[in-house]
């Protein structure tokens, strides 16, 4: 299948257009990440502490963003999580402590700001562990249980939380409920003693500054060593200045990418990352297909410019790429609307770098190789073809040379 039979655009012709058309993103980019937003950074390299909340009703994030600012948590970040039905939200704090008081502080303060309505002197069933309401039930034994009675309350309290974790989901939204796991004087005597919120934190993870930094060094020896390994591969597999060609093609698709996170303002995470180390092999990739058309041009076009060569090496690889990266953007494009928020880091990584990584094929790799040949030809003097393979000579002057 073929979208572009006998193509003969004149890419090369348009390579100011392409230069103007990266520079504007790179710049804008770059300015956001050294004036604006800077590199926002997810609590997976900065630290920090994730509290995972889930509401009886859809909430509101600027409500939850008001009651957390009454309790001077100004700078934590509210992010929706799984399908709306779930009434999830994830909140991120900055406390880096790496303690057990750290995760507890964390609760507590998310709890604090989001009961407004809270009855005086009674404890919040949602947000109360098993253990305190084993401790609770025992002080006021409503079932008379005698010498075992700290057992007995023990796995009432447990079958309780259980039933409010994994049955309920996290929240209870009347004591009515609980009459299908525990006796109606139990029940009664929780209704004395305890309230239900709207919400109930059901998990607390912390990230430490220093797990956090390490992880960011991790992060950049990836990318490293990734492009360093393409420019080995590139220089053995053609010649060096394809490796270099391919180097900054990869470079400046990463940099456009992660100066999109840093317009849109968006976290950057390991998920991230991997992207990110995806987008280098697949943008990568494509320069390779069109840098191995090239290479075969060459052995039956020696009296052809090069600058011709490539034009038409692009074109006749060209329903190739589109059908390639259109199946690929379509799938990341599907990922990116359906697949939540989880994945939306990393596949509105994708989304930009298949885009970036598909054009940068075209309009960056090639171009650097014939303004190679042409700085080098005019260090010379002469018009110097590009060699296609090591160990082989210029098939003489104005001629370009054959391939491996």
């Amino acid at each position: 299948m073929e979208f572009f039979r006998d193509a003969n655009i004149d890419f090369l012709g348009k390579k100011w257009y392409f230069l103007a058309f990266s520079l504007v993103f790179s710049v804008a980019g770059l300015f956001s990440m050294l004036f604006w937003h800077g590199v926002p950074l997810g609590v997976d390299f900065r630290g920090g502490t994730l509290v995972y909340v889930k509401f009886s009703h859809p909430p509101d994030d600027n409500a939850i963003r008001a009651a957390l600012g009454k309790v001077g948590l100004t700078q934590a970040k509210i992010q929706r999580l799984g399908v709306a039905a779930n009434n999830e939200v994830l909140i991120d704090l900055d406390v880096r402590e790496t303690s057990e008081k750290a995760l507890d502080q964390g609760k507590v303060q998310i709890i604090n700001a989001l009961e407004t309505n809270a009855p005086a002197g009674k404890l919040d069933l949602n947000n109360t562990s098993s253990l305190t309401l084993a401790n609770y039930l025992l002080e006021k034994d409503p079932l008379r249980a005698g010498s075992d009675a700290s057992q007995r309350y023990a796995a009432v309290a447990k079958a309780i939380v259980d039933y409010r974790d994994k049955t309920k989901g996290g929240v209870l939204s009347s004591f009515v409920e609980l009459k299908a796991v525990a006796d109606p004087a139990v029940v009664a005597a929780l209704a004395d003693g305890f309230f239900l919120s709207d919400f109930g934190v059901y998990q607390v993870e912390i990230v430490g500054p220093q797990v956090g930094q390490q992880l960011q060094s991790q992060a950049r020896w990836a990318v490293v060593y990734s492009l360093a390994g393409m420019l080995i591969y590139l220089g053995f597999r053609f010649e060096w200045i394809y490796g270099v060609a391919a180097v900054i093609t990869v470079f400046h698709d990463t940099l456009i990418t992660v100066g999109a996170f840093s317009l849109a303002n968006k976290e950057i995470s390991l998920t991230v990352i991997a992207a990110i180390l995806t987008l280098i092999g697949y943008s990568n990739n494509d320069t390779i297909v069109i840098f191995d058309r090239i290479r075969e041009n060459l052995k039956m076009m020696r009296r052809e410019k090069l600058s011709e060569i490539v034009n038409r090496s692009i074109n006749q690889t060209l329903s190739r790429t589109i059908l390639t990266a259109g199946l690929t953007f379509l799938t990341v494009l599907a990922l990116y609307v359906f697949g939540g928020e989880v994945l939306h880091g990393f596949s509105f990584a994708l989304v930009i770098g298949i885009l970036i990584g598909t054009y940068s094929s075209i309009a960056i790799a090639a171009p650097i190789l014939v303004a190679y040949q042409d700085w080098r030809g005019g260090q010379r003097g002469a018009s110097v073809a590009l060699p296609a393979g090591k160990g082989k000579a210029a098939a003489g002057k104005g001629r370009v040379a054959s391939g491996q």
